[in-house]
This record gives C-alpha cells, structure tokens and sequence, in this order.
C-alpha cells in the first residue's frame, strides 16, 4: 500500500464531492493531471462535469451511473452494477496514466451496497502509482476503505432546513 496518497471522505453530511472538486481546483491550478471516474452519477448538467472543456487538458471527468437515482438505494438492478463495473475496470486504466490526482466519486457508497466489490476497489488503490493522489468519497464507507485509506474524515449533518431548493451551482 502506498503511504499518505489515499484520501476518504464519507458521513451523513453535505460537502464530500464538493471537497474533493476543491482538490481537483488546486490541482488543475498547479497544471497537474485530474481525472474524475464517477461511480452511480450520469447527469451531463452537473457543474463539474460541464466544466471539463475549460479546464482540458488537466481536467477529465468520466461517469458511470444513470441519470436517475438508484431507488431504493439498497437493491440495485443488475444494469446498476453493470455500469459500475465497467467504471472500476476503466479506474484500473486510467490510474495506469498515473493520474496526480485519481477521485474516485461516490465509490464508498457503490462499496457499501453492493455496486462494486470492497476488494476490487482496494486491489485498485493498492495498484495505484505512488505518485497519485486518489480521494475516495461518499456516504456509508465500508470499514476495509475506511482502514485502507491514510486520511478518513467524516462530514455530519448537524443542522438543515426541512426543506431547501436544491440549487444550480451549489448542489449541483
């Protein structure tokens, strides 16, 4: 296992992929290759994939979901984890590239029920370069991600409105 280079960022909260589109920022500032493998997302329209074109060549993002919400979150179909398969074989490629930074969107909660295997995502980071930085984000992190990785940080929800528009920009 490479040492210090495996960031998780998981809990209740709002701000896990916003946290790690910040790294990305960062890194695309500095001109060091970001590459975005979203697991369970297939919406064009979110910011962080519309942005992709102004920040080439530093910037890529790849998704690997539907455009709707997998309901009830814990009986995907089988089309579910066809399409997350495919998005950790692709992971194995791309960090092949070495990557200064891998992210590795909502791959936790894929783990967590059943989309992805828990090994298949640790054989992946574990074959990552030395020299990738690779963050790891959503909600329900598995205990062998959360022992696994160097970093683990936990965002809880302490307070939220009971209802709020979910707005362009922000949330997505």
């Amino acid at each position: 296992m490479v040492s210090h280079n495996i960031y998780l960022w998981t809990g209740n909260g709002a701000g896990k992929t916003t946290s790690a589109l910040g790294t990305a920022l960062r890194a695309v500032g500095h001109r060091q290759k970001v590459v975005i493998v979203q697991f369970m997302k297939g919406r064009k329209t979110i910011g962080e994939y519309k942005i992709m074109q102004k920040l080439k060549p530093y910037y890529s993002i790849y998704q690997f979901g539907k455009k709707e919400f997998i309901r009830p979150i814990t009986k995907p179909s089988l089309h579910d984890k066809e399409l997350a398969q495919k998005g950790i074989e692709f992971a194995r490629k791309i960090a092949k590239t070495k990557p200064n930074l891998l992210i590795l969107d909502e791959i936790n909660l894929a783990a967590a029920i059943g989309l992805v295997k828990i090994d298949d995502v640790i054989d992946l980071i574990n074959h990552c370069s030395k020299h990738s930085i690779v963050y790891l984000t959503g909600r329900w992190a598995p205990k062998k991600l959360r022992d696994a990785a160097d970093f683990v940080n936990e965002i809880n929800l302490l307070k939220s409105p009971r209802k709020y528009p979910v707005r362009k920009g922000i949330e997505w």
